[in-house]
């Protein structure tokens, strides 16, 4: 079973646990989400890491098509564009702003507890994959997974905080964004 589909199924994109995450930052960041169609983007918006054989290489880069061909047969080119940009990488390549979307994805990993992200994360196998040193997005250096995980948490929360009202993402570089020391400033 490829890690896409394992982390959809038993991972940090569990189906059932992530876009309950997603609801409570959106709910945060931008009030109660009272539009049904937004429940629709949370629950499909990471649907496309089905059958992915990686999280952050070219196949997991582009899994927000698949959330986003669902949300614009459903709901529209507006709706698909929606689920489509929560992608800091693909709004990058097309040129596009990020949704807001996006944010409340990124605040979702901050609201996450390590408890429960981190034992999900390393069934699934995509711990090693995130932790891992050369060409990782978020490469762990001799940090531990708790400490990993609480920068990470803390550079999510932080971006989503800054970027909630769609300032321009100046954070997403090249490389991609979590590749920092910890002695790097935001």
């Amino acid at each position: 079973m490829k890690i896409g589909t394992r982390s959809l199924l038993f991972g940090a994109h569990q189906v059932l646990i992530h876009p309950w995450f997603t609801a409570w930052a959106w709910w945060r960041l931008y009030g109660f989400p009272w539009d049904p169609r937004l429940w629709v983007a949370f629950l499909v918006h990471d649907w496309g890491y089905w059958g992915k054989p990686n999280m952050d290489g070219p196949e997991g880069e582009r899994h927000p098509l698949f959330g986003a061909w669902i949300m614009g047969r459903l709901f529209g080119s507006e709706w698909r564009d929606f689920c489509l940009l929560h992608s800091r990488f693909l709004s990058k390549k097309y040129g596009q702003p990020y949704s807001r979307l996006c944010a409340a994805d990124k605040l979702a990993i901050g609201l996450t507890p390590w408890w429960l992200y981190l034992p999900l994360a390393r069934l699934s196998g995509e711990l090693a994959e995130y932790m891992q040193d050369a060409g990782a997005r978020t490469p762990a250096g001799n940090r531990g997974p708790q400490v990993w995980y609480r920068d990470v948490q803390a550079y999510c929360t932080a971006w989503a905080q800054v970027h909630r009202d769609g300032k321009r993402d100046e954070w997403t570089g090249t490389k991609r964004d979590l590749a920092m020391q910890p002695e790097d400033e935001f």
